[in-house]
């Protein structure tokens, strides 16, 4: 399956008080770049909700913190679908500064499991026919 690669910058607000990504963040910037994989897959989430009556819910997430990321730094955050099942998604997501000298170096590296569920019940469903033989053609 192919990988996704999605540009970000590091902002004062992403940071502690030394100038460091605060390790919640890289979960922020993981998220933005499962969105915008979507997107690049034409699918919005607010219209599969309305459309199709499914939202996305975060199930499990795994996190090894391998280096820091800096303020101003840019950043490069992939997705790489690693399983699909009929009713959820494993993503593998790595951060790696996108510039200089060590540029291309893995930050954070993570497996997310996505739950796909129902809009209203809550209860796990299947993923959007489309949506999975959308991600089949990648």
């Amino acid at each position: 399956m192919s990988v996704f690669v999605w540009p970000v910058r590091v902002y004062y607000e992403d940071t502690d008080a030394g100038g460091i990504v605060y390790y919640a963040n890289y979960l922020k910037f993981m998220e933005r770049a499962r969105t915008e994989w979507l997107r690049t897959l034409g699918f919005e989430q607010d219209a599969l909700r309305e459309r199709e009556g499914v939202l996305f819910a975060v199930r499990s997430v795994c996190l090894d913190f391998l280096k820091p990321a800096r303020f101003n730094d840019l950043l490069e955050v992939s997705v790489r679908p690693a399983q699909r099942r009929p009713a959820s998604l494993v993503l593998d997501q790595e951060v790696r500064r996108a510039s200089g000298p060590q540029a291309a170096l893995t930050l954070c590296r993570g497996r997310v499991r996505i739950a796909c569920l129902d809009a209203r019940a809550l209860n796990p469903r299947a993923l959007p026919r489309s949506l999975f033989q959308e991600m089949a053609r990648e």
